[in-house]
């Protein structure tokens, strides 16, 4: 590099300087830079898809004054010569953390939580703190901003990464030089959020990923009553939070489900959000496009597993296996699909891994001007700053890198990296270009050396004949230092290279000690363009997503088809009963007819001779296909909702509609006497979460009595209440809230939103029922006392294992009982449970259901329900309804579901024996005349399964990515109960 006029030194540093300073200089005489310097002769990258060709970038007082082919250099401007070069915008990082203390997590012991703020004059909630500036925690870290130059940022937007809102954030570039007022480009940049709560208080609530979503809905409601001027104090958070609003809004969701979450929020009051992602988009692509939100996309993407020893290997589940596969090819299938994305550092563990990361993306399809967008002018228009960074436009900010070659190539060097026009050299740029083929002559043995990659620092291969040695090469300021192994045998040798960079002699040792001076006689050139293009050729294989992008999921989803059962034993679960000899057909996912011979028309013929066909089991208790089950953080969490939180990835799913179930209540817990709302599911297994939710389902609540509640099994908690009286307390005092709540509104006045008393009332006027999680018969009379009281009635009394004792109150109430056929013993309040429990119920008139409330047993409730034919002689007819018709009535889907009964939905099952016999098996299970479960389709995805796993594990095990690999490990899915945390 040459410049052609000469000016000292202070100028040449790239100090930034303004034509009016309002610091006034009382230490000496105030001088200014006021020159201009031009880098001219390069490949310009004025932004991604504008590229000149031997282009001149202009730059004066820490801007771009000019760029292009044709631009007049002034006289008294500083001129490099940067022929060969290409200059490029530096990187901008949306989602950043930089220069920002780690705020201090709060201290406290035990188990025992806080279930009140610790602050005054802000929300009621500590982890709701948008009152926070990223600014006044901001401090410049030299170290920091460094190895972010290295990487090529030039600028990032930091924020306080605590609490679920998270305050504002700022932007900062990352010159060395000069101070705070040249580094902040931003003040309040945006306004963060996220589902984390803060780390510096240990107010209980949230608990859950629902709590937090319920929490921030709640925020949202209260921003706007607040700011119509209803509070009679101020709350110093809500007045920053509506301060803020028109700022830029992130979300830090870090996972594809909580994107869609995210957005769902932000939605319902308005609110478009730049989505912090996770890297499984790729697997819910249109989804994630129609939220219309951009994304800040990580580049962690997983390494290989250490799948050397196949014991370790079966630790790995398939679905971590197909991601480390797929990741990469997240940024492309956004590419692809139209979605708006900035690339971001957050979540590397190793920043190093940065520029690695960029090529893997592109080697997976990603081009190389999406990944530059990725890292410009993307993240420039999210922070609506494309008018000072992103490009080299004039007007914008001197933050540009020059590089020997394509900025992402594995070949090219970042040899500076300029912010604010300050000048920052990471490496050096007249150092000679050694890399090529040499043939080595060291004593009286000839050796080949080829250097190969950066040409800063040059990868070294040495053999002899053909066979590969072990060697070491480093190499500065026109010296290397070599030493490498031949069997026994150590060389070890210095050389200078010579002006033409042609040859390299010097010194060296030979393996009997004795000194040499060896010489290396360049043979061939390094092709940059060659290796790069060799490279690309070796495209990765990347295996088909599947719904779910699981082993046993989908490549392409399954529709409906018309079919007709023939000649099968109906259990229909109606008065009717069960039918010998029967056919069913199915139009358009619904049963059209019932009867003999009938006409099959198109559709598909089963030929059921032998086998039974039911309606698909439902599960009235259930806490499969969830995230998250208690929300334990207040004694009422009537606010937050299951259909938050639903897992569609769960393979308890596909298990359960192997068991025949087609429909689930997804309940929450049972931490607090009101829980939270309940998701009745259907198992469309490959379905997103919003596919699986029950169209126009029925309104459901969780209550909860007896020990989980009052936490005398929960350790060290303080949380109201602690007895079984101070449960009954909680009912009528909430109740009573809800009541008032609701004249107030009725009032006409103005009044504040409260989605948990809205849900309460729900409940008061009948359009939301209770399932409650029960045991103990004094509590049971309890609640059935307080509800007529109040005026509602209990729906379900759920588990409900001493029912046998008030079931003459339960039918007087009307209230149904679904209970688990025979549990017992496994804690103190179940002693007194009887297997004859469910059968004494239905004898009194009252519906009865058999549950689950578990994984496992939930795949065979065909098994559960025939216990109540052994034990209280219930017939198999009135057995099977336990498990169809009754769970329907009680989740008050009997008119659509849980029988079978022309114009109902196709919801069947058909097993290959009777469906009480322990020795019956589902062999097709259909939901609306889909198949989600066909036996034989599960016997070739077993093959599957296994097939894909070999292949994964042989690509592993071919793996050169030069990553350190990961150990296994079993992240199994927790499974969950009504006592879950």
């Amino acid at each position: 590099m040459k410049w052609k006029f000469f000016l000292p030194a202070i100028f040449l540093s790239g100090m930034l300087a303004y034509g009016q300073e309002y610091y006034p200089k009382n230490d000496g005489v105030k001088a200014e830079n006021d020159n201009y310097t031009a880098l001219t002769g390069a490949t310009l990258h004025i932004a991604p898809g504008e590229v000149i060709q031997n282009g001149t970038l202009l730059i004066r007082n820490g801007e771009v004054a000019q760029a292009g082919a044709s631009v007049r250099i002034p006289a008294n401007a500083v001129v490099f010569d940067l022929k060969g070069k290409h200059i490029y915008p530096s990187f901008i990082d949306v989602f950043s953390e930089y220069g920002i203390a780690k705020p201090k997590r709060a201290q406290g012991g035990g188990r025992s939580a806080d279930y009140n703020p610790s602050r005054e004059g802000f929300y009621w909630n500590d982890h709701i703190r948008p009152e926070q500036e990223a600014i006044n925690a901001y401090s410049y870290d030299d170290k920091s901003a460094g190895s972010l130059r290295k990487l090529g940022f030039g600028t990032v937007n930091s924020h306080i990464p605590d609490g679920v809102a998270r305050g504002t954030g700022v932007t900062l570039s990352l010159n060395k030089e000069g101070n705070e007022n040249t580094r902040v480009i931003q003040q309040n940049s945006g306004q963060y959020f996220s589902f984390q709560k803060s780390v510096t208080s240990r107010q209980s609530y949230p608990s859950s990923l629902m709590g937090a979503m319920a929490l921030l809905r709640q925020m949202y409601y209260d921003a706007r009553w607040y700011e119509g001027g209803n509070s009679p104090t101020t709350d110093r958070a809500l007045e920053a939070l509506n301060s803020n609003k028109g700022l830029v809004q992130f979300f830090a969701a870090g996972d594809n489900g909580n994107v869609l979450r995210a957005d769902g929020i932000g939605d319902n009051f308005g609110v478009q959000y730049i989505i912090l992602a996770g890297g499984r988009e790729y697997e819910d692509v249109q989804a994630i496009k129609a939220t219309n939100a951009a994304l800040v996309l990580p580049l962690d993407f997983p390494a290989a597993f250490d799948v050397s020893n196949p014991f370790e290997a079966d630790l790995v589940s398939l679905e971590d296996m197909r991601h480390w596969n797929q990741a990469p090819s997240n940024p492309k299938v956004m590419a692809d699909n139209g979605v708006r994305f900035a690339f971001t550092l957050h979540g590397l563990k190793n920043n190093a891994e940065f520029h690695k990361q960029i090529r893997k993306a592109i080697s997976y399809g990603l081009s190389e001007q999406q990944a530059l967008e990725a890292l410009t002018t993307t993240p420039a228009s999210l922070l609506g700053q494309s008018d000072k960074i992103g490009s080299l436009r004039p007007g914008r900010l001197a933050n540009f890198l020059i590089t020997s070659g394509p900025v992402f190539s594995e070949s090219s060097t970042l040899y500076e990296n300029w912010v604010r026009g300050q000048r920052h050299i990471l490496s050096d740029m007249d150092q000679k270009d050694i890399r090529g083929t040499y043939s080595l002559r060291a004593g009286s043995q000839s050796f080949t050396m080829e250097l190969s990659g950066k040409a800063a620092a040059p990868k070294l291969k040495i053999s002899k004949d053909t066979t590969e040695l072990k060697g070491k090469l480093s190499y500065k300021g026109d010296w290397i230092d070599l030493s490498f192994t031949d069997g026994e045998d150590r060389y070890r040798m210095t050389g200078r290279v010579s002006g033409t960079s042609d040859n390299i002699q010097g010194p060296g040792v030979l393996p009997n000690g004795r000194e040499t001076r060896f010489t290396a006689r360049k043979t061939a050139a390094y092709d940059a363009e060659k290796e790069e293009a060799k490279k690309s050729e070796d495209k990765p294989t990347v295996m088909p997503v599947m719904y779910p992008n699981v082993g046993y999921g989908f490549e392409t989803m399954p529709t409906a088809s018309d079919i007709l059962f023939r000649n099968a034993t109906v259990w229909t679960s109606e008065d009717a009963g069960i039918l010998e000899n029967t056919d069913v057909l199915v139009r358009d996912g619904k049963i059209a007819r019932i009867g003999q011979d009938l006409n099959a028309g198109r559709a598909q013929v089963i030929d059921a001779t032998g086998k039974h066909l039911t309606a698909g089991i439902i599960d009235e208790h259930s806490h499969i296909a969830a995230l998250a089950i208690n929300e334990g953080g207040h004694n009422s969490s009537a606010e937050v909702k299951m259909t938050d939180v639903i897992d569609p990835r769960d393979m308890d799913i596909y298990r359960n509609l192997a068991g025949g179930v087609t429909t689930i209540q997804l309940l929450h817990g049972s931490a607090n006497p009101i829980g939270g709302r309940s998701a009745i599911l259907r198992l469309r297994w490959g379905n997103p979460a919003s596919g699986l939710i029950f169209e126009d389902m029925p309104k459901f609540i969780k209550f909860a009595l007896g020990e989980n509640v009052k936490q005398s099994n929960w350790g060290s908690r303080s949380r109201f209440p602690q007895t079984r009286m101070g449960v009954e307390q909680v009912f009528i005092n909430y109740f009573q809230r809800a009541k008032e709540y609701q004249a107030q509104k009725a009032s006409g006045n103005a009044y504040r939103y409260d989605e948990e008393m809205e849900v309460l009332a729900e409940i008061l006027n009948g359009e939301r029922f209770i399932s409650c999680h029960s045991y103990v018969q004094s509590e049971i009379n309890m609640l059935m006392k307080v509800a007529e009281q109040m005026g509602f009635r209990v729906n379900t009394f759920t588990h409900i294992l001493e029912g046998y004792k008030v079931a003459d109150k339960m039918a007087e109430h009307g209230v149904g009982g679904s209970t688990f056929s025979d549990w017992w013993a496994y804690k103190y309040e179940v002693k007194d449970a009887i297997p004859y429990n469910a059968a004494i119920m239905h004898n009194a008139g009252v519906t009865v259901a058999i549950n689950s409330d578990d994984a496992e047993m939930s795949r065979r409730l065909n098994q559960e329900a025939a216990k109540t034919v052994k034990y209280g002689g219930m017939s198999e007819a009135d057995a099977w309804k336990t498990v169809t018709i009754n769970p329907a009535k009680l989740l008050h889907l009997d008119d659509r579901v849980g029988s079978i009964k022309e114009g109902k939905d196709a919801d069947l099952v058909l097993w290959n024996n009777n469906p009480l016999s322990v020795y019956a098996r589902a062999e097709k299970t259909y939901i609306q005349g889909v198949a989600y479960f066909d036996m034989e389709r599960d016997q070739q995805l077993r093959e599957r399964v296994a097939n894909e796993r070999n292949t994964l594990i042989q690509m592993m095990l071919d793996d050169k990515d030069g990553g350190k690999k990961r150990m296994p490990a079993n992240n199994r899915k927790e499974r969950m109960h009504c006592d879950s945390e």
